[in-house]
Order: structure tokens, then sequence, then C-alpha cells
């Protein structure tokens, strides 16, 4: 069986109308719900640790990442990043090593820049990579520098500070060529996949893995794309200031459309690459599962960005899909936890494929198909030095030094709208147990101290602690 595994990067759960639907409006994915409509989906699932590298490196594993003992990375050619920002451990076999074994033909197509950072290796065992290049600050071209007015188009006078302008700076200037909608980075990805199927077509089997970076941040989509969404005359807002209540009814209304745009173009081209594989006769021949790393909080509770702390659905619960061959089970639901490193036993399962090494997650397709219980009660999710648990009546948040507590129950109404943890302490005891456990009893000391200094800075911006 042919394996395809397609990760888009901060695709909410939400902007897939079988989920639901943004607070803001509904999201145009007719692709992607043509896709799920076809296939198995799993409402209750989750990342293992976050963001960017942690999430793909229990992807490519099957194995924890949490509670990062192997996760202090401190690399030349790249920023210091979050617990777990760092490459596969050596020791770790991953997806294509393991199924390359086995006779699969493996290709990675990604604009995810941070994977192909030095020091990394997240493309091992592929027999074919490609690495889409000039998402973001990836310094792929050197000039001619964009002009400080080019500049303030894109950047809204109330965001523009030193960093965000030399980071709208590298931007655009990756994109200085950029004319039509298939310049764009999601149709290049999705072409690139598309021409890789075309090329191989003697792969008997193949394992193929498409990662977008769209529509993570900044969101720029073609005019007419935007246009679905944004008031005429609006000023542009493509990127998160990483605030509460930072960005007034304008912006924030700009900034939805934004990223609502991006999503409907990550949509069309996902769909002319199904479509590839239906017209080269390997749709009904692959096993294909659609995923997220983690979503983005747009306006949320009046906060803009992503952040572990406090952790919400938004970011954290992600979309699932899995298309069997010839659409089998299409329709069918199911509730089980799950998370990334079950992804990976899947993947195995699917190519009966057994790795060298133990891992951590495990095929849950059969109990869902058959709606028999699954392997979790609960998961533990992480960022940083704050795991999340959550349960079917409890979502909670906390430090690794058990402070910082926040305790929602899932039971109620509008559960997230306050916080029980000091009414429930021995609920709080019991999960910060799971935390534990989940953490096979221990947290590693650097971790503990980073902790101790009680950064509480938002989303990717608790960087700076570590520097």
């Amino acid at each position: 069986m042919n394996i395809i595994l397609v990760v888009f990067d901060s695709l909410r759960k939400d902007c897939l109308s079988l989920y639901g639907r943004p607070y803001w409006g509904p999201v145009a994915t007719p692709h992607l719900d043509a896709f799920a409509a076809e296939s198995l989906v799993m409402t209750r699932a989750y990342p293992e640790s976050l963001p960017t590298l942690p999430a793909r490196r229990a992807l490519y594993t099957g194995q924890r990442v949490y509670p990062f003992h192997q996760g202090d990375f401190r690399l030349k050619g790249d920023f210091v990043g979050a617990p777990g920002w760092g490459p596969i451990p050596e020791e770790q076999p991953t997806l294509a090593e393991i199924l390359k074994a086995e006779g699969y033909r493996t290709a990675l197509v990604s604009d995810v820049y941070h994977q192909f950072k030095p020091g990394k290796n997240f493309w091992r065992g592929f027999d074919q990579w490609q690495f889409l290049r000039g998402q973001e600050i990836d310094p792929a071209r050197s000039g001619p520098a964009p002009s400080e007015t080019e500049i303030d188009e894109w950047l809204p006078e109330e965001l523009r500070i030193p960093p965000r302008r030399a980071f709208m700076r590298q931007c655009l200037l990756n994109m200085r060529d950029r004319a039509t909608e298939e310049d764009y980075f999601a149709p290049r990805v999705f072409s690139e996949a598309s021409r890789w199927l075309q090329q191989n077509q003697d792969a008997d089997p193949f394992f193929l893995v498409v990662e977008s970076f769209d529509p993570h941040e900044p969101w720029f989509a073609p005019p007419h794309y935007l246009r679905m969404y944004a008031r005429e005359g609006g000023r542009n807002q493509v990127i998160s200031p990483y605030a509460d209540r930072a960005l007034n009814d304008e912006l924030l209304e700009q900034t939805q459309a934004a990223y609502s745009a991006c999503v409907s173009l990550c949509d069309r081209w996902f769909g002319h690459f199904v479509e590839q594989l239906r017209v080269l006769g390997l749709l009904d021949n692959a096993m294909v599962i659609v995923t997220a790393d983690h979503g983005h909080s747009i306006g949320d509770n009046g906060y803009c960005g992503k952040r572990g702390h406090p952790a919400m659905p938004e970011v954290y619960d992600i979309p699932l899909l899995i298309r069997f061959p010839a659409a089998d089970h299409a329709g069918k639901q199911s509730d089980l936890f799950v998370q990334h490193t079950d992804i990976t036993g899947v993947i195995l399962r699917a190519a009966n494929a057994e790795p060298p090494q133990p891992i951590d997650g495990q095929s849950f397709v059969e109990a869902a198909l058959l709606g028999k219980p699954g392997h979790r009660d609960h998961v533990t999710v992480a960022w940083g030095i704050h795991p999340t648990v959550i349960t079917p009546r409890w979502w909670f948040t906390c430090s690794v030094l058990g402070t910082q507590c926040l305790l929602y129950d899932l039971e109620r109404t509008y559960p997230f709208a306050r916080n029980v943890a000091e009414e429930s302490p021995n609920t709080i005891r019991e999960l910060f147990e799971i935390a534990r456990a989940d953490a096979r009893g221990s947290f590693p000391d650097w971790l503990l101290d980073q902790a101790r200094k009680n950064s509480r800075a938002p989303g990717c911006s608790v960087l700076a602690a570590r520097s």
C-alpha cells in the first residue's frame, strides 16, 4: 500500500466545516471537506509536543519528546528555540528509514525551513527530499532589499517595532519576484509533490511526506483569495503580535481575513494534489493522512498568536483525516484520544513494518472503525515548561513545578470561561501526577530551572528566557 502523509502548519481544526467554524465566520475549504467526506475523521487528535520541530520529531519517530530530556538545543545557525527545538536524536529511527528498509521509495517535499537549518536532520531516510526556499526569514535571498514604504504597506503602524520590520523585510525580499498564484508557497509545495508522483509512477510501494508551512503566518495570499474575506480598502495585516488585545477591531478583522485567505489557498492546491493522485490512478491504492502540527489563536479570548500557557483548543486541537484505499470507511468518525505518535503507529501498521525499537505511539485504526475503546484515556501535550493534560472531563495546564495551574471543566457549557483550579485541589494533584507519569516520572533539571525563572512571556516570545 502506498502511504502519503500531508502536514499543514498552523491549520486550525475548526476551519474544516465538519469540525465547525471559526468564531469569526466560515472558511471555504471545499477540497478538504470533500476529502474528509471520504475519510475516517478523528475528532480528538492532539500533538505530543509543540511547536513546529518538537511536533515533527514526535510524528517522524513515534517517540515522545516530552519531557525534553534530549531537548536543550543550542545550535549554531538557529535561534535558541523552545525545549525540543532540535534534530531527531541519532539513535531514534525515523519513519522514512524504517519504510525504506521495507522496500518503500521515500520522499519529502517541504517548505518548512526550520527542518533544514544547520544541524537539523529531518530529511534522514528519504530517497529524495526537496526543500522549497523562502518562507519567513529563511535567507533565500540577500537583495535588493524592499523599501521602507514597501514594508509599511504590510506592517500596520501599531505593530512597527524593529524586530517586526526586520522580519517583514526578509519576508518581502524572499517574495520579490512573485507574480502569479502558482508562485505562492502552498501552490509550489503541492505542485512539486504532484510532479514527484508523475516522476515516480514506477515506485511500488512509496511513502511520500508533503509538508506545507502555510497557513502559518505571515499570511500572504493572492488578492483574489483575500477579497473572499476582507473588506475593501482595509489595511494589510499578516502577522501575529503575540500579545493580548494588541489589535483593534479593524486590524483583527483583517488578520482573520488574511488567515482565512491563506487557508483557502492551501485548500485549493491540496485539491490539485488529490486530483493528481486520481488521474494517475494512485488515489485508490493509497492511504492518505492529513493533519496539522497545531493551530493558531486569532483573537480567540483576545489573544493573537500561539502559546503553551494558557493552552487553548484553537492551538492544541488538530484535524486528523485518514482516507483509505477506495475510500473505504468513508464518513466514519471516532472520538478516541490520539496523538502525533499514534499516526506513526498507523503508518507502520499499514506498511506491516516493525520498528527496530519500541515506539510510544500505537495504531488506533481498528478500534476507531469498530467503535472499541482506544489505548488512551487521556493525552498529555507539552509546550516547553507547560504540560497540558486532557481527559474526557478536564483540561489542565501547569508548569513542570506544579505551579501556574489552570483547570477547565469540559462538561460546562462554556468550559474555558472560568478557571476552576482553586476549588478543585484534589483534581489538580491527580492531573499533575498524570503529567509527571507521562514524563516517565521526572523532569530534566534544566527544564525545572527554566520553570523557576517563571517566564510568562506569551507564545513563541518565551524563547527569550532561554537566550
